[in-house]
């Protein structure tokens, strides 16, 4: 599993997936920080990763294309720090491991963690 970590989510993400032995990298350190959603998200496809997001325009994105990757797991709490949120978040990522690597959105908040398989139909 390979985690895009997007720009609006701390580059400190980065040590919490490598502690899980997760390959992880944050968009500053590969592309250029006011490219377009949909640049990130080919970006992320072609190189198999999944983006880890606090954003709600790549789910917004992933229903209007109609894709089947790349996935996404994007957080809707307030407190988007690792440490209010790795346990939750590696929680999400152990159980949806599997709807991840074959194309999924999943949302995670402080009360549930949520998937949808893609590609997302109107």
């Amino acid at each position: 599993m390979k985690i895009l970590i997007d720009m609006n989510l701390s580059p400190d993400w980065v040590r919490v997936f490598e502690k899980y032995d997760i390959e992880a990298v944050h968009w500053s350190n590969v592309g250029d920080s006011r490219e377009k959603d949909t640049v990130i998200m080919e970006w992320a496809r072609i190189r198999g990763y999944i983006i880890f997001t606090h954003d709600l325009d790549f789910g917004s994105l992933l229903a209007a294309t109609g894709v089947g990757t790349p996935s996404v797991i994007q957080v809707r709490t307030q407190d988007i720090l690792p440490t209010s949120m790795e346990n939750l978040i590696i929680s999400a990522l152990r159980q949806f491991e599997s709807e991840l690597n074959n194309g999924a959105l999943v949302t995670v908040d402080q009360a549930q963690s949520r998937v949808r398989i893609l590609p997302i139909r109107r």
